[in-house]
């Protein structure tokens, strides 16, 4: 069965990095687009970043263009996400998604927060 495990989250600073992973099972990887989400407290969830299958296409939403990265690593069916230069508005908690034959699949989450 499809299976996504996210990990790297945590407590940062405003401006700090973190890099989030997500490592999928149950499904041949290199041939999904994956995505990252968000969803912050008491807000719909969001689409984030997503990779094409090589991950030579990527797309990101506005508010966080120039500060985060989507990456995958198709032999260790890994995507990542690079997060810097964090905001307070970046605290949520990140969800890992793939759709694989019309049926979404997400991961726990992990919690993302950024305070001082």
């Amino acid at each position: 069965q499809v299976q996504l495990v996210e990990s790297g989250g945590g407590l940062v600073q405003p401006g700090g990095s973190l890099r989030l992973s997500c490592a999928a099972t149950g499904f041949t990887f290199t041939n999904y687009i994956m995505r990252w989400y968000r969803q912050a407290p008491g807000k719909e969830r969001e689409l984030v970043a997503l990779t094409g299958i090589t991950g030579t296409t990527t797309n990101y939403a506005d508010s966080v263009k120039g500060r985060f990265t989507i990456s995958r690593d198709n032999a260790k069916s890994t995507v990542y996400l690079q997060m810097n230069s964090l905001k307070p508005e970046d605290t949520a908690v990140y969800y890992c998604n793939v759709v694989v034959t019309y049926r979404p699949y997400w991961g726990q989450g992990t919690q993302v927060t950024v305070s001082s």
